[in-house]
């Protein structure tokens, strides 16, 4: 067990014990070593089970929607997981009165998928050292510094401290360089239309529709997704070329303003396609028309949610 791990055992067990959470959520240990797993722990003798490492690639933010908004949680949280939480409560997905957030500066997701690239798939243990990495497999031991096994998403991260977590454990990071995010954007804003376009129609046109990326994202929480209405019918339900870009565009642009580019969509996907690039352009474009950053902060309303009787368009407020 870490220093970490032991901080955050002792803050869950006083949030249960104290009764002020009804649940933590948290990762615990599973048989499979690069994939341990989310879980809500609602007993303190639950909390042998917790762990917190490189390898936590949930968003728990995710789970934030699956409780009632009377539900007194406890949550591990992340720079990204942060955010995430404050776009929900803007959304009033929960409330932050019956929150408590345990916040970790987060040093980066190990890209499980680049592991077994690296070492093959018969991976025993993973010992995370600072910015030094040891896997272990049955037919040999491999060191690797933190930074190449690091998930791309993490690679151009922002924001990896918690903002407004109410307990911090651990030192806090250094903030991410903007301008990664903006030449990556730049790369592919470059090509000609065709190369654009050969690049999306290669990323998805390998989609399967498993909508995994849906289940692992925070800010999918529609009761009905768009996908799945039959009347009116919004794309092609079926594996078409035209249904999977529709798909992923629509819910690019569902994410506008509202993404916090924490690729657990592309962590989860069993395809590995790179799609959060569609994302972070529009959020580029929110940072540069609108100086506007998701969840900095629990009452800022994204830009496409605000509407003020001052806007131009006066049809949207019913012809007045």
């Amino acid at each position: 067990m870490t220093e970490l791990e032991t901080k955050i055992r002792a803050e869950a067990e006083r949030l249960l014990s104290e009764h002020l959470v009804d649940v933590v959520v948290a990762f615990r240990k599973e048989d499979a070593p690069l994939h341990p797993q989310p879980a809500f722990f609602t007993q303190v003798d639950e909390l042998q089970d917790l762990v917190y490492n490189g390898l936590c690639a949930n968003n728990l933010a995710n789970y934030l929607t699956r409780h009632p908004q009377e539900t007194r949680i406890g949550m591990v949280v992340r720079g990204c997981e942060n955010r995430s939480v404050n776009a929900l409560v803007v959304e009033k997905q929960h409330t932050r009165e019956n929150l408590v957030l345990i916040g970790i500066p987060c040093e980066g997701i190990l890209d499980w998928r680049h592991i077994v690239a690296l070492t093959g798939e018969n991976v025993l243990s993973v010992e995370e050292n600072g910015e030094s990495v040891c896997v272990h497999t049955r037919e040999n031991t491999f060191a690797f510094s933190r930074v190449e096994l690091l998930h791309p998403s993490c690679q151009r991260c922002l924001h990896p401290n918690p903002i407004s977590a109410d307990v911090l454990l651990g030192e806090l990071k250094p903030e991410g360089d903007p301008e990664l995010m903006r030449l990556r954007i730049e790369a592919l804003e470059n090509l000609t239309l065709e190369e654009r376009n050969a690049w999306f129609r290669h990323e998805a046109e390998r989609c399967i529709r498993c909508y995994a990326c849906r289940e692992a994202c925070p800010m999918c929480y529609c009761t009905e997704c768009f996908v799945d209405h039959t009347e009116p019918r919004w794309s092609e339900s079926g594996v078409t070329p035209a249904g999977m870009q529709a798909w992923h565009i629509v819910r690019a642009f569902h994410q506008t303003g509202r993404c916090t580019s924490c690729g657990a969509c592309e962590r989860a996907c069993p395809m590995d396609i790179q799609m959060t690039y569609l994302t972070d352009k529009l959020n580029l474009d929110m940072i540069d028309a609108y100086q506007f950053e998701v969840g900095m902060d629990t009452t800022t309303q994204p830009p496409f949610a605000t509407l003020t009787l001052d806007d131009k368009n006066r049809f949207i407020t019913r012809g007045k």
